[in-house]
C-alpha cells in the first residue's frame, strides 16, 4: 500500500467514526429530552393531584396550621 491508500483509508475510517458519533449524540439528545419531558409531566400531574386533595379538604389544612402555631407559641412562652 502506498501512502495515498493509507491516508484515504484513514480518512474514510475517521469520517465513518465521526458519522457514528454524530448519530449517537443525536440519539442521546432525544433520549434525554424525552426523559426531561416525562419527569416534568409526572411532577405537574402530582402537583395538580395534591392541589385537588388540599382544595377538597380545606378545613383539615386550616386546623393543622392552627395547632402548629399554637404549639409554637406555647414553646416560645415556656422558653424552649
Amino acid at each position: 500500500m502506498d501512502s495515498f491508500s493509507r491516508s484515504f483509508l484513514g480518512a474514510a475510517l475517521e469520517n465513518q467514526l465521526l458519522s457514528v458519533l454524530a448519530a449517537l449524540s443525536f440519539v442521546l439528545l432525544i433520549v434525554v429530552t424525552i426523559g426531561v419531558i416525562y419527569l416534568t409531566v409526572v411532577e405537574w400531574r402530582d402537583r395538580r393531584k395534591r392541589g385537588n386533595e388540599i382544595a377538597t379538604m380545606p378545613k383539615l389544612a386550616t386546623k393543622a396550621k392552627g395547632k402548629s402555631k399554637g404549639k409554637k407559641k406555647k414553646e416560645k412562652a415556656q422558653g424552649k
